[in-house]
């Protein structure tokens, strides 16, 4: 009998049982208590999912995402089947078989008339949370044999990825200790609304309260009085755009005042000398123009940041999605360091992930670096990083004729057209490819463009461990989750897509075995483990995911195995995080490079931005939803019912200044595009700033979302501009983009 049998709630006639997974919507890994019902038919049905108080990282918190996995997988509109253009150019189902049989016909046709190069590849955000995806998924990328590859790290944590790799020599994520903390400065980041970026962890809305409850300060920096910054110590209204300039006047402001204090790290930190001269001329009084801050704040802030007993400076997409997104991203670890709160309980910390990363393999203290900027687009010559190249520059790639132009796109989870800047072009260059296969789960905004779209199963029936999120966690957890119900019959895995499709870029048909993947991947990993470790491995009997995911448990830093976490379906609690420099380094010195060149190089951008003068525009900035989750999901009817929210926010004073009322209509345009979009005002904004969300604009009549169909809101990005990027990164500039606002009468 099954725990739920006994409750007085649980049905008496159809059996029960109790599943447990982690959610994959957003980066909290939230435990799910999963009931699952046998009805008279023998068909198995979720009934309710609610929070697993037993879970050792979320202990019972959920937000209203989580329990939406019943309605993800009972969605009509999610594809059970393979869609196929026909020869009247309509999509239509057809069966595995055949649609792999299109795969390879039009593929190798593709490949024969243009080459491997000219087709590009978009990895959109659903990949970083779903296992197939990131075990299987450079097995696609090595097949097709194109440099073209795209994602949506460009339009969000580049920089980031960027700064860390340089300074650290591997991607090495420092981490908010957020429950041991006394001071948090929070720069373009709400996690009441996100459930928290790059920095993994339940229930960031308690964490927070509880910082506060003990006494502690939370400063966010924001140009909105976001739901966090309601709940904050303090909200310094940040002008959009400032955050670099902001951070490089609180180093200034450390160095001249002899507040920097290493502690120790001193022997592990290369470069002061050089950041000193870096931030020189950002005094406070400097940028107060591009802050909108006065110079006594800035020092403040500074000032409280070094005397505190223990602090973090965190910073999100809105310190990223910029202009100058890698220098702001590299000034918070360089305060974090000044103040000797890197590498410290209750500052800035690296976790230790179970099944490892690029900072616990190799030798301890030292490697070879990273190196970016490799190669270069074609038509603007925008910087390749970390193997991939900027999604700002896919529609010029794509509609812009001669040598290497792209004709043909594959796109894996993502959906390009409302996510990336200039997205009608992007739409419109789509329109003229000579191929496009999409793995999705939707017809959507891109999709819809597709030659031949594969799905994959909802979430409910994958198994899940999180590969990349616990890398990032504020503690270091493991936890593993089974199928919670089966697959449908002859319907194949995430992982079997994947590797199917990488099987036919090699040339081996479409009756390929996926299993001759999966057995390559797991002897690229075997190859460095110990023999007894892979005997060990091969006698479970295991294929897949959970046999990838075991041999790298059992060679991680704890030598877990599958098998001890499938006997804790509430997880392993790993412990608190502890310190771990010098051992995460991996540059060739074996120090932190507080300087390094490929930043330094974008200073003078910085200081030559202090003398622009401010123009007569608006500043528009993103936002984010608690109920949303970028753009898919929005065909769920609990999360989108209620008051709209795809409105435009501005202060008070600009609403009179405009003569526009609350909820009235406003086109607002930028230097690519127009929208209209209805007025909410609002005083939790900055003058001079408005405020779109994410993610909206489902009103084409190909897209098949029905719900979002219903309320489709507008694309936030038909205003961004492609031209506007990040220099050392590409990254797109989604925040600080000059807009007009008139009112619509």
């Amino acid at each position: 009998m099954t725990a739920l049998d006994a409750r007085p709630d649980a049905p008496t006639s159809l059996r029960t049982r109790t599943a447990y997974r982690t959610c994959p919507l957003c980066e909290a890994t939230c435990g799910l208590e999963v009931t699952v019902q046998e009805d008279e038919g023998g068909v198995e049905r979720v009934v309710r999912i609610r929070g697993d108080r037993d879970d050792v990282f979320s202990h019972g918190f959920i937000c209203p995402k989580g329990s939406t996995l019943k309605q993800l997988h009972e969605d009509p509109d999610w594809l059970r089947q393979p869609l196929v253009r026909d020869e009247a150019g309509e999509l239509v189902e057809v069966s595995w078989e055949e649609a792999w049989r299109v795969v390879d016909e039009r593929l190798r046709a593709f490949r024969e008339r243009h080459g491997p190069q000219a087709l590009g590849v978009y990895v959109g955000n659903p990949n970083a949370h779903n296992l197939g995806s990131m075990l299987y998924l450079r097995a696609v990328l090595r097949s097709l044999g194109t440099s073209s590859v795209f994602s949506a790290s460009t339009v969000d944590q580049r920089p980031k990825e960027i700064a860390a790799c340089l300074m650290y020599g591997a991607f090495s994520g420092a981490v908010p200790d957020v429950d041991r903390t006394s001071f948090l400065l929070m720069l373009g980041a709400n996690p009441f609304a996100s459930n928290g970026s790059l920095a993994t962890a339940p229930d960031w809305p308690g964490r927070l309260r509880r910082l506060v409850a003990r006494g502690g300060e939370l400063v966010v920096v924001d140009p909105r009085r976001t739901e966090t910054a309601r709940e904050a110590t303090q909200w310094v209204p940040l002008r959009p755009g400032g955050d670099a300039a902001l951070l490089a006047a609180m180093v200034n402001v450390l160095l001249a005042e002899d507040l920097v204090a290493l502690g120790r790290l001193a022997p592990h930190v290369a470069g002061l000398a050089e950041v000193a001269e870096a931030v020189a001329p950002f005094t406070p009084e400097a940028v107060a123009g591009v802050t909108g801050l006065d110079p006594e704040t800035v020092r403040d802030l500074a000032r409280r940041l070094a005397a505190a007993p223990s602090a973090a400076v965190y910073g999100r997409m809105g310190t990223t999605a910029q202009a100058f997104g890698t220098v702001a991203s590299w000034l918070v670890d360089v305060l974090n360091i000044l103040t000797g709160n890197l590498d410290r309980p209750g500052g800035a910390m690296f976790a230790k992930p179970a099944v490892g990363s690029a900072n616990t393999r190799g030798t301890p203290g030292v490697g070879r670096g990273v190196r970016i900027h490799r190669r270069h687009t074609r038509v603007r010559g925008l910087p390749e990083s970390l193997g991939e190249l900027p999604v700002a520059a896919l529609a010029e790639e794509i509609d812009t004729p001669g040598e290497g132009q792209l004709r043909g796109l594959l796109t894996i989870a993502g959906n390009p057209v409302v996510s990336t800047p200039n997205s009608a072009r992007l739409d419109a260059a789509l329109e003229d490819l000579d191929l496009m296969i999409s793995v999705d789960v939707y017809v959507n905004e891109t999709t819809r463009h597709a030659d031949v779209i594969l799905p994959v199963p909802s979430a409910l029936q994958k198994a899940h461990y999180d590969v990349a999120l616990y890398g990032l966690a504020l503690r270091n957890v493991a936890n593993w989750s089974e199928p919670v119900l089966p697959l449908e019959e002859g319907r194949p895995d995430e992982w079997e897509v994947l590797a199917k499709l990488a099987l036919i870029a090699q040339g081996a048909g479409p009756d390929a075995d996926p299993a001759v993947v999966d057995d390559l991947s797991y002897q690229g990993l075997a190859q460095h483990a110990p023999p007894e470790v892979v005997e060990a491995v091969d006698a479970t009997g295991r294929r897949g995911p959970a046999r990838l995911v075991d041999l790298m448990l059992r060679t991680g830093p704890y030598g877990l195995t599958l098998d001890e976490l499938l006997a804790a379906p509430h997880g392993i609690d790993l412990g608190p995080l502890e310190p771990r420099v010098p051992e995460i380094l991996r540059t060739p010195s074996g120090k932190i490079e507080l300087a390094p060149p490929e930043i330094l190089a974008d200073v003078p951008r910085l200081r030559a931005s202090l003398a622009a003068e401010a123009g007569g525009e608006l500043l528009l900035v993103g936002r984010r939803d608690l109920r949303s989750n970028n753009s898919w999901m929005h065909n769920v009817e609990v999360l989108v019912k209620g008051r709209p929210r795809c409105t435009l926010h501005l202060h008070p004073d600009d609403a009179v200044r405009l003569g526009v009322a609350d909820g009235e209509e406003v086109e607002v345009t930028s230097a690519v595009g127009s929208l209209t979009v209805p007025a909410e005002v609002t005083a939790d904004i900055r003058p001079g700033v408005v405020s779109l969300p994410h993610g909206w604009g489902h009103g084409h009549p190909d897209v098949r979302l029905r719900v979002a169909a219903s309320r489709p809101g507008v694309n936030s990005n038909v205003l961004t501009d492609d031209a506007a990027v990040d220099a050392v990164s590409g990254n797109a500039v989604l925040n600080g983009i000059p807009v007009r606002v008139t009112a619509r009468r």
